[in-house]
């Protein structure tokens, strides 16, 4: 059975709050989405990494920064 569908989306402004390796940001419609992870010891790492070393000072984050998307 094929489903065919037909959509007109409108999106004013979209706020992601953070993006990781698996995550999936959709919009619209999907037949179907799999998800999948894989790790893979590319480096052929045998122990941990070493713990970073503090160089200098740190400066906190800033706020996030909102960009609207305007219609065409």
């Amino acid at each position: 059975m094929n489903i065919y569908v037909q959509q007109s989306i409108t999106i004013h402004s979209i706020k992601i709050g953070g993006i990781s390796n698996s995550s999936v940001f959709q919009i619209g419609t999907s037949g179907n989405i799999i998800p999948a992870s894989y790790l893979f010891n590319t480096g052929g790492f045998i122990k941990p990494a070493p713990e970073p070393e503090k160089n200098g000072t740190s400066t906190p984050l800033e706020p996030p920064i909102f960009v609207p998307i305007s219609p065409k």
